[in-house]
């Protein structure tokens, strides 16, 4: 995290396709947290750049959550009024002749994948890479990042992490990356880091399952002469199956938690010593 002379800028950056659960709550208020005690500035950033499952009820619904938790923040930023910087930036990266159009279906590329990648699902096994599409394939789903030219272009990278210090970038472990959608514009590598750089981000704290995607983001970062933030990836909040918190998990969400009667000036006291409510524990690595 950045020393206390410095001017910190945090950020949340919840995505309205669904109900906040605890997981968010304790996110939020660490990243709220940190930027009060340092007199820098917190911007709840909306990520509505998924138009088929972005709802603005729960844009109204992610308000009103945080609000009760007792949550402020200093800046509303919305992330689609942003299109045409992440137009101008994937420009900057088809210029430098890094992103190439793909027609891949996702059942294909599970086809042609030799193996999952983890967490992060299927790798891309570069099929439209090096392929000329003709006049009647020309219909792109997506625009790629071609990662090795990137990568070979930048040369080495890393970032700094608060609990895992330095980090050595490996771009390359998530294949080449979507960067664009066509018909819905940049996906969420590309807008996040877009977007931090215009809020001038400093500070990102976010869950530990996004780990893995700073890799290509930094990379990112560095073909678009972007500022890097400093990290900190916390671990993620299990619910009463011992697994990690989604929306969709039943009694998780703080909706559910304000129905219950939870008191939130309670509940964010208990998150900030690290207890969770009864039911609730933190997923293992």
């Amino acid at each position: 995290m950045a020393e206390p002379s410095q001017s910190v800028i945090m950020r949340f950056a919840p995505s309205p396709t669904g109900r906040l659960h605890l997981g968010h709550a304790f996110s939020a208020m660490l990243s709220r947290d940190l930027a009060r005690s340092r007199a820098g500035r917190f911007v709840l950033r909306i990520e509505d750049i998924d138009s088929a499952r972005c709802r603005p009820d729960f844009v109204d619904a992610i308000v009103e959550d945080l609000r009760w938790l007792g949550i402020d923040w200093d800046a509303l930023d919305i992330q689609t009024h942003h299109a045409r910087q992440h137009a101008a930036m994937l420009d900057q990266l088809r210029d430098l002749g890094l992103i190439y159009p793909c027609i891949c279906s996702r059942s294909e590329i599970a086809a042609s994948a030799s193996a999952p990648h983890g967490n992060a699902g299927l790798v891309y096994p570069g099929t439209c890479r090096e392929r000329m599409l003709a006049a009647r394939e020309a219909r792109p789903t997506a625009w790629r990042l071609n990662v090795g030219k990137a990568v070979a272009l930048t040369g080495s990278l890393s970032w700094y992490d608060a609990d895992a210090g330095t980090v050595a970038a490996d771009p390359l472990v998530g294949g080449d990356v979507v960067v664009a959608r066509k018909g819905s514009g940049a996906t969420y590598h590309l807008a996040a880091v877009a977007d931090d750089a215009t809020a001038g981000v400093t500070d990102v704290v976010r869950g530990v399952d996004l780990f893995a995607a700073t890799h290509v983001q930094r990379l990112l970062q560095a073909l678009l002469d972007l500022p890097v933030p400093r990290y900190r990836h916390h671990r993620l909040i299990a619910g009463p199956d011992g697994k990690r918190l989604a929306k969709r998990t039943p009694g998780s969400t703080l909706a559910d938690l304000r129905k219950a009667g939870v008191d939130p000036a309670v509940l964010c006291d208990d998150l900030r010593k690290h207890r969770l409510p009864v039911g609730f524990g933190w997923v293992h690595a």
